[in-house]
């Protein structure tokens, strides 16, 4: 993959084989960003985990302290009184089994986060093609499934992020954009952290973060130092 020249003189303004503290990676970070837009602010873990084992899956959800500088569009699967709760509470889309043709055969996907009730699982589990495999199933674990629809949405709304792993042990996270404070980044990546660490699976024997990365999305990766970030 050819790089720009702006990447190629943000590589060489610093040491990429260099662990850098929290502080002195953010500050790199922004200074790096110099794409046209405000660019997101990524976290990428590798973790000693492994996902084929139930026990070692990794998956919740945190509420960053600033949010991720994103307008997150809500769709919320409900039905009677929960429809109207999940409108007041801003929901941008609402509905029940009406909305699987649309998603299924129309491919409507404009939005960011699925909320349900458990009661409407049933229903959802139909649109496990289509939506698993864009990370969009909902899951009592980041707590999409739930009767508290208000509480879903707005935690959603105020900048509700789910963590999981990939298939290949890593946790791609986003931070919030290069036009945030440095202290604004320290507090999400904190938030974010701290939730990671207390997700560590008990039956992992060895090392739980191999090592972790933080960049921008177009700019290039400055290696943290992992020590430092573990519990």
């Amino acid at each position: 993959m050819k790089r720009g020249k702006k990447y190629q003189d943000a590589v060489k303004a610093f040491d990429k084989t260099n662990l850098f503290d929290v502080d002195e990676a953010i500050a790199l970070v922004k200074k790096n960003a110099t794409a046209k837009f405000d660019e997101t602010v990524e976290l990428h873990i590798r973790t000693g985990c492994d996902g084929r084992h139930a026990e070692q899956q990794i998956r919740g959800a945190v509420v960053l302290p600033h949010g991720t500088g994103k307008t997150v569009r809500v769709l919320v699967f409900a039905k009677g009184a929960k429809l109207d709760e999940a409108q007041a509470a801003g929901a941008d889309f609402v509905g029940g089994e009406e909305l699987i043709p649309k998603i299924q055969n129309e491919g409507w996907l404009d939005f960011d986060v699925v909320v349900a009730t458990p009661d409407m699982m049933g229903v959802v589990g139909r649109l496990g093609r289509v939506l698993g495999p864009k990370g969009l199933m909902p899951n009592p674990k980041a707590g999409t499934v739930t009767m508290d629809v208000t509480k879903a949405v707005n935690d959603i709304k105020a900048g509700k992020i789910e963590y999981r792993l990939d298939k290949t042990n890593i946790i791609h996270v986003p931070v919030g954009k290069a036009s945030f404070t440095e202290e604004q980044l320290n507090d999400n990546f904190q938030a974010l952290m701290g939730a990671i660490n207390k997700a560590k699976p008990a039956s992992l024997k060895g090392q739980y973060i191999k090592s972790a990365v933080l960049t921008s999305t177009m700019g290039p990766g400055v290696k943290l130092n992992v020590t430092k970030i573990t519990q």
